[in-house]
């Protein structure tokens, strides 16, 4: 399906961003995996796993100078991106007036300018050649709050307003933009979060993940990755050719509860 096609996803080492590279893989994509350190490991494993060409590279998508370095040496050595997954992502958990204002930067640059910078530096590789993808990350709370998390509720709030916009933009050029709106996944920093409720409160594991996942998700179940990996895989499909600037909620019924 996207044989010949390169694929760029930041934050994939693990997690989410390893789920989507994963899909797409499976679906003959070449993969760039991309961390604030290299995924050389990650890299060897899923050449030996799907047969398909993959590079790794490091960046601080904190900094603009790095992104733009890396971007250059990337294209110098692929010639264009074909697909582009912003998940890469910072979070820190304050109330807004003892929010840290670098965590507060740090969280701009790395959850929304660093995918602005990424968009631009691939779209004219994509308008050459007249197809591009490009899938950021936001989340269900680009469509409601919760306490203590101001930075992520604001860039995630406001990459969907940068889809829209890139979306517009390129629809005469065979690009289409989306935005993936999980809900609460089983990543480190959530099930770390529950352990902390659990002991915290006397609790085992268990207990705390199933009332944790009762206030958020009708399915009492955390959204699986590879799900979100395989919807993903779908909006490069020719399948999805007609659908561009959508934010598509993947959260077992939260967003309509």
């Amino acid at each position: 399906m996207l044989k010949d096609k390169w694929a760029l996803v930041t934050g994939a080492t693990a997690g989410l961003g390893l789920a989507v590279a994963e899909s797409l893989a499976g679906a003959e994509a070449n993969i760039v995996l991309h961390d604030l350190i290299e995924p050389a490991q990650t890299r060897d494993r899923l050449r030996a796993q799907f047969g398909k060409e993959v590079i790794s590279v490091a960046a601080d998508l904190s900094q603009r100078a790095a992104i733009e370095a890396m971007m250059a040496g990337l294209l110098g050595r692929i010639g264009a991106v074909d697909i582009l997954v912003n998940n890469a992502v910072v979070r820190h958990f304050s109330p807004v007036e003892h929010f840290p204002p670098e965590k507060w930067d740090e969280a701009l640059a790395v959850n929304l300018s660093a995918p602005f910078h990424l968009i631009r530096l691939v779209l004219p590789g994509m308008k050459q050649r007249k197809w591009g993808r490009i899938i950021n990350m936001a989340s269900i709370y680009s469509s409601r709050a919760v306490a203590d998390r101001i930075d992520y509720v604001t860039t995630k709030t406001a990459i969907v307003g940068m889809t829209r916009a890139v979306a517009i933009e390129t629809t005469k050029y065979g690009i289409t933009c989306n935005a993936l709106c999980p809900g609460t996944l089983p990543t480190p920093a959530i099930q770390g979060k529950i352990a902390d409720l659990a002991a915290s409160e006397g609790r085992s594991i268990g207990e705390a993940t199933s009332d944790y996942l009762a206030t958020r998700q009708p399915t009492g179940r955390f959204v699986a990755m590879e799900g979100v990996g395989a919807v993903a895989a779908f909006l490069c499909s020719p399948a999805a050719q007609d659908i561009t600037g959508t934010t598509l909620p993947i959260d077992g019924g939260w967003s309509i509860a």
